[in-house]
């Protein structure tokens, strides 16, 4: 249900169910919600996950998409039914939630070590017999830790694991190849823990520069084949089918080159992207396009993410104050970008918000406010209007989403034609 307690939900309204939201016949356009919003665009999200569903067959790979990037149930089943094999998470919280909500795989790409979240895994295997999850090990003292917990608890059942291969200087995972044979050897004599495959993490390493990051995933993705190849030859698995995952939102296309090789056995490659969904105006639009040059694509993936405000105040030439904040908009990679604007006294059937001027620059944000910069030599009606709406786009969609608990989705019109909700 949507409510009234939650952000920009009007709060003359009833509870809402999602579709009854449909049936309320709200137009953004002319100003039937409060502003800010965060918004989703239908057209886009539905390219966006058509666009991935093809990416990955067209490679034999599967799809488990971050679901971090959104902690949305509603999009997580419209992953699901757009093909996904199960949902990436990064922490048991995270997991027990789209276990709750119907996830068939569980992919936390993160370590699992810390009894309360063991203890979370064994009750939601208990109350789903046909849940799957699997989660990260990187280091012998985790798996000491793992069956300790075990031991202490009386926990008879197996858990599932992946090796993660690091990269120095970055974020968890083995360093170098002794300590990922040393590591396999004792999972794989571990009375708790299966290993099922290999995973790594590319997304760290993304610069832009093809030569540059083509030899870094080329690099990592042999450390990873030649450990998947060891596994194999040493008898370490706990099942004929090998998993290798990797996967972020930035350079994607290069590791999906290199998560089917030929190991002499079934291998299920799995690609964790996540922004993918709504993409975004900033940084993953950028690499985007890189992406798009090496694949010599014309058509890619859209921007489905939006937050609405209002211009609440003119207070001298050359500066509005938009009612959005760092409460409402992200800002940890960029600050967001105004793309449109509409005023709700100009509204007419039809008509369509018209693109922002140029010089229009979201220069800083306060808890509650942005600061729209313009030139203010600019002719009248390229300055801000008292009480329009100017829409912003977003680089980075994670940490927007985080700030909402509710979405509406709307069509090209901007009519609500749906909702989300989200679990942070």
């Amino acid at each position: 249900m949507f409510s009234s307690l939650l952000k920009s939900f009007p709060p003359t309204a009833d509870a809402l169910t999602r579709s009854q939201i449909c049936a309320q016949d709200w137009q953004l356009l002319r100003g039937d919600l409060a502003l800010p919003l965060a918004v989703l665009k239908q057209p886009a999200l539905q390219h966006n996950l058509h666009w991935m569903r093809d990416f990955c067959a067209q490679r034999g790979l599967h799809l488990a998409p971050h679901g971090k990037t959104s902690m949305s149930p509603e999009l997580w089943q419209m992953q699901l039914d757009a093909g996904a094999w199960g949902i990436s998470f990064a922490t048991v919280y995270q997991a027990s939630v789209g276990a709750r909500h119907g996830v068939p795989v569980l992919l936390i790409a993160n370590q699992v070590i810390q009894r309360a979240d063991l203890d979370t895994l064994a009750l939601l295997h208990a109350e789903r017999a046909d849940l799957r999850s699997m989660f990260l090990v990187d280091s012998p003292g985790q798996v000491d830790a793992i069956e300790a917990w075990a031991t202490d608890c009386g926990f008879s059942g197996r858990l599932e694991v992946l090796l993660e291969l690091g990269i120095e200087g970055q974020r968890t995972g083995c360093r170098t190849a002794q300590e990922a044979h040393r590591l396999m050897q004792r999972i794989a004599a571990s009375p708790v823990l299966d290993l099922v495959g290999i995973e790594c993490y590319e997304g760290g390493g993304a610069t832009g520069d093809h030569d540059k990051d083509r030899a870094f995933v080329q690099a990592l993705m042999d450390r990873v084949e030649a450990c998947a190849r060891e596994a194999i030859a040493q008898g370490w698995l706990a099942h004929e089918e090998i998993i290798l995952t990797a996967g972020g939102s930035a350079i994607f296309d290069l590791v999906a080159e290199r998560l089917r090789p030929q190991l002499g056995r079934p291998v299920r490659g799995v690609l964790r992207s996540g922004c993918y969904i709504t993409h975004d105006h900033g940084g993953y639009a950028r690499f985007l396009c890189c992406i798009a040059q090496r694949l010599r694509l014309r058509e890619t993936l859209q921007p489905a993410l939006e937050v609405l405000a209002c211009v609440q105040s003119c207070p001298e030439p050359g500066l509005a104050l938009l009612s959005m904040g760092k409460r409402d908009v992200a800002h940890d990679l960029a600050l967001p970008q105004p793309i449109w604007r509409a005023h709700p006294q100009d509204r007419k059937p039809g008509a369509r918000p018209q693109p922002v001027p140029a010089h229009w620059r979201i220069t800083a944000l306060n808890d509650q406010h942005s600061y729209l910069t313009f030139d203010a030599t600019a002719a009248a009606d390229e300055w801000p209007r008292l009480g329009e709406t100017v829409a912003s786009g977003m680089s980075h969609p994670c940490t927007t989403f985080d700030k909402w608990r509710w979405m509406p989705v709307v069509d090209d019109q901007y009519r609500v034609v749906d909702a989300v909700s989200t679990w942070f």
